[in-house]
């Protein structure tokens, strides 16, 4: 692992770093705010996931989450949205695909299959590293994300249910088997059998019984996304024919930016703190 670059803030560090990836078979590259109480102790972490065409510096850079991160001990680790170099494949005019674009899943068709490991990557690889290189409690584990990267931390969260205490996330794209911006995307990197689909599908893994004992959920009601690609009246839906415990709060006047998400990122940081054991 080499630093790219650390600064101060709010008495912790703001660090970047790269490491070479196995499973994305190139360098990623990954964003870890270590709070000050860290001189104590090892901390709770919390994983921020990404939406499509963002890498780890969107949030890092428009996410306002190191002051209240600092003032209740919270790591933030923040990774990259899929692998990244000239020989990794690509549709460089396709912004929901390709580059930027992985969907946190492992691809199986080729050429994707070759580097798209995103859940390889963001449960197994990137863990490690956490763990080996930074003063993280990996038994206080929480993931949260945005769009593509809520898609990615509530599928993640109901694969590993015995990892994570806590699950949450902005606008994410609910039943990416059915929206109109993922089908497309799901079918190049896992094929045309849409029952391979459902491993990466928040509402087809509630329906094929993974559970999660709850979920928190905003999403902003001018989101020009909300009625094809993120439906959340549909997980809502899976929820409660599931027993799953959904807070879902549609936000009046709210669209899809980081202007929506840094206004109720303490909202989030805290609901995940109080589960962390904070």
């Amino acid at each position: 692992m080499k630093t790219i670059s650390t600064d101060k803030s709010h008495s912790g560090t703001q660090g970047v770093y790269v490491s070479r990836s196995e499973a994305c078979d190139c360098d990623m590259t990954f964003a870890v705010f270590v709070p000050p109480q860290a001189a104590k102790g090892r901390l709770p972490v919390l994983w921020y996931l990404s939406g499509l065409t963002c890498t780890h510096a969107n949030v890092m850079d428009k996410g306002e989450y190191r002051r209240l991160a600092a003032d209740l001990g919270l790591i933030i680790v923040c990774p990259d949205t899929s692998p990244r170099g000239d020989h990794v494949a690509d549709e460089p005019d396709n912004w929901q695909f390709g580059k930027g674009a992985g969907f946190y899943v492992d691809a199986t068709e080729p050429p994707y299959s070759a580097n798209y490991r995103m859940y390889s990557y963001i449960v197994d690889e990137l863990p490690r590293l956490v763990a080996e290189h930074f003063p993280a409690d990996m038994d206080r584990q929480g993931i949260f994300g945005h769009s593509m990267g809520g898609h990615g931390a509530i599928t993640i969260a109901l694969k590993n249910p015995d990892r994570f205490r806590s699950c949450s996330a902005f606008a994410p794209i609910s039943h990416p088997s059915v929206s109109g911006w993922s089908k497309p995307a799901l079918r190049k990197y896992l094929g045309a059998d849409e029952a391979t689909w459902r491993a990466y599908d928040s509402c087809s893994l509630i329906e094929d019984g993974h559970r999660f004992p709850e979920l928190f959920v905003d999403q902003g009601t001018a989101d020009s996304f909300l009625e094809d690609g993120l439906r959340p009246e549909e997980l809502r839906q899976a929820c409660e024919a599931a027993g799953i415990n959904l807070k879902l709060r549609m936000q009046e006047g709210y669209g899809h930016s980081y202007f929506f998400i840094s206004t109720f990122m303490e909202d989030h940081l805290r609901w995940h703190a109080q589960r962390l054991g904070k």
